[in-house]
């Protein structure tokens, strides 16, 4: 009964209305007199069922509805300075503009009536004008709260840049200053470096975070999601190019990556790295939650926004390892392309938590596929490394027989590369490296193991140092420049990770070869001067014998000489090598010469030129074997 006389009452109120509101304004004047007069009447009340289809004035409630909103946000839309520095005006304002979307919605379902149609048009006019204020309060608010951030960890929080500066160079920063007597109070503060990556930044006070998502959400509600994303993204992405530009990294293209002279390039390559750590595991991670905090509830803004901001500096980071992934493939490159490939590498778990919405998506795949490309870069770099060996040419000999440059070179190299030896593995591992069956004895024709790899450089360098050997003449001096270059290759392999890659069958072999290429120095050398030291057993006259002897001593005189003259510029670089080498001459000679002396001085023909014909006695002969292969100064073919 109540409800019903208060619907009657209502209608009477309505029907007044209708009647005396000479236009919509005067109605709407009458309407709010009777909102005053009694709580009853409310405007929301008194404008129910004010449309229908038969009535020309259908739209009059709306058009009041909208008057007011009009008055309302215009005066908000005109001010001339920030409506956020008031808490009270911009709770106002959001009140006005809820009001709006709620008439639109309201309304909407019946648009098809022309009078409504139109009144909703001006209401989208009054909403554009609204969210064209409110974006520039969002821009505003953006700006000034990036004036300053905080860096918060744990539990405590504290402000700071970041930077890479070492300890060292702060203070002979410091130092610097207090000698030129600059005021300590006005000194420029330098930063201190990244020492771990637990840091979350907050770019933006937290007032202002929940200021910009109460404008958030009347933008993505009213349809103007875009807008806002745009506005949003914006003015993040150029705090976030530039923090990134203070970490020391360029901004260039993969054209001029590529043409930066290699020293310049690794210099780059190291802050790439190291911005590319922080903005993986501090900026985008930090980005990324403001990014879900202002646009809490509507996760696809968030997720369009935040792929927006960071997308050109990924861009930028990804880039410049693209560049080096598709530069050359020179082997001196190898340690920088493995320090990218390995950032790369440890940053997946990041790509993949930090890009893991749907607009991300081409980001992280990007990385993946760039990270594989670097990949493909150092397999192809050992590629060139063989062909390197495959090219070096045969054209002069290492004086002496040492060691040859090649030799220092790969093994250095190996060495320095099996240092990184789980990144290797891991990149043959992803490939299918084909090597010739009949180069590696029983191993697999088809491998990706780094093993297999190692052992067909190795096999590729012999084979190279082999065809070097044939430049000498002398077949002693060929085996001297084997067994230095095979020694070398053994000791360098025996003291690195070489040693576990190529196992000890490995060594076992080529150690054996080492022993062959000494016993080959020997044989080439010396047994010619041993024959003749041979003691003939025929039954001879007296004066025959002592022919034969002074014509064997003579020849063994002139052979030794030539012997000790030709080899003082011969070198064995491994000492040990050499003392054995000498241990062996000596007790291969000097018993056969000791022999031969003691039945020379049983000839009483021969003594009586014992001055003349007898140049050595045991001990110069022994002292000249231990003066050779000393390479004349000592120094030709060192070992390094």
């Amino acid at each position: 009964m109540a409800e019903n006389g208060e619907e009657k009452l209502l209608a009477v109120a309505r029907h007044i209305a209708k009647t005396l509101g000479q236009n919509d304004t005067m109605a709407d004047d009458i309407l709010q007199i009777f909102s005053n007069f009694d709580g009853r009447f409310s405007r929301e009340k008194l404008s129910e069922k004010m449309v229908d289809d038969n009535n020309p004035r259908g739209c009059a409630a709306l058009g009041r509805a909208l008057h007011a909103l009009d008055r309302q946000i215009s005066q908000y839309v005109a001010l001339d300075h920030p409506i956020w520095a008031q808490t009270a005006d911009s709770s106002a304002f959001l009140d006005a503009i809820d009001g709006l979307i709620r008439t639109i919605r309201d309304w909407s379902p019946m648009a098809a009536d022309k009078s409504v149609g139109a009144c909703l048009v001006r209401a989208d006019d009054l909403m554009q004008q609204a969210m064209f204020r409110v974006e520039d309060e969002f821009r505003s608010l953006m700006d000034r709260g990036a004036e300053s951030f905080e860096l918060s960890r744990s539990n405590h929080e504290s402000t700071g840049n970041l930077s890479f500066d070492s300890d060292e160079d702060n203070e002979e920063h410091e130092e610097g200053l207090l000698n030129n007597g600059a005021d300590l109070d006005h000194r420029i503060p330098v930063a201190q470096p990244v020492t771990d990556y637990d840091i979350v930044i907050d770019a933006l006070p937290s007032g202002t975070i929940n200021d910009l998502h109460e404008i958030a959400k009347r933008m993505v509600v009213a349809g103007f999601g875009k807008e806002c994303s745009h506005v949003y993204s914006t003015c993040r992405r150029e705090f976030l190019e530039e923090s990134i530009s203070r970490l020391g990294l360029q901004k260039l293209s993969i054209d001029e990556v590529q043409k930066m002279p290699w020293q310049e390039l690794e210099d780059e390559i190291e802050r790439w790295s190291k911005a590319a750590n922080v903005a993986l595991r501090i900026l985008f991670p930090s980005e990324r939650r403001l990014c879900d905090r202002v646009f809490f509830g509507f996760s696809s803004d968030a997720d369009l926004s935040f792929m927006e901001v960071c997308r050109g500096s990924t861009i930028q980071l990804l880039n410049f390892a693209d560049a080096i992934a598709i530069g050359s493939r020179s082997p001196e490159r190898l340690f920088k392309v493995l320090d990218v490939f390995e950032t790369l590498r440890d940053l997946m778990p990041e790509f993949d938590s930090v890009f893991s919405d749907q607009y991300c998506l081409v980001l992280r795949n990007e990385a993946i596929t760039i990270w594989k490309r670097l990949g493909e870069a150092i397999r192809g770099i050992f590629m060139e490394l063989e062909n390197l060996i495959r090219r070096d040419p045969a054209k002069t000999a290492v004086p002496g027989g040492g060691l040859h440059p090649i030799t220092r070179y790969v093994m250095n190299y190996l060495r320095a590369a099996c240092r990184s030896r789980q990144t290797l593995e891991q990149v043959f591992d992803e490939s299918n490296v084909v090597v010739p069956s009949n180069k590696l004895d029983d191993r697999r024709a088809s491998s990706s193991s780094m093993s297999v790899q190692i052992a067909w450089i190795m096999e590729l360098l012999e084979s190279n140092l082999e065809m070097k050997s044939k430049i000498y003449r002398d077949s002693a001096l060929c085996s001297v420049f084997m067994m230095n270059n095979g020694r070398y290759i053994v000791q360098k392999v025996k003291d690195s990770e070489l040693e576990s890659l190529l196992g000890d069958d490995w060594i076992r072999k080529h150690t054996a070869k080492v022993r062959q290429y000494c016993t080959n120095y020997q044989r080439s050398s010396w047994n010619k001067i041993l024959g003749t030291l041979k003691l003939d057993n025929s039954s001879l006259a007296s004066n025959a014998i002592a022919k034969s002897m002074k014509e064997k001593i003579k020849s063994f005189n002139s052979q030794f000489e030539d012997v000790c003259k030709t080899q003082s510029s011969w070198v064995v670089f491994d000492q040990q090598l050499r003392e054995e080498l000498r241990i062996s001459v000596s007790r291969l000679l000097l018993p056969a010469y000791r022999n031969f002396m003691g039945r020379l001085q049983c000839i009483p023909e021969v003594m009586r030129n014992a001055d003349r014909l007898i140049r050595y006695s045991v001990e110069d002969i022994e002292a000249r074997i231990n003066e050779l292969l000393e390479g004349g100064n000592g120094s030709s073919g060192g070992r390094k």
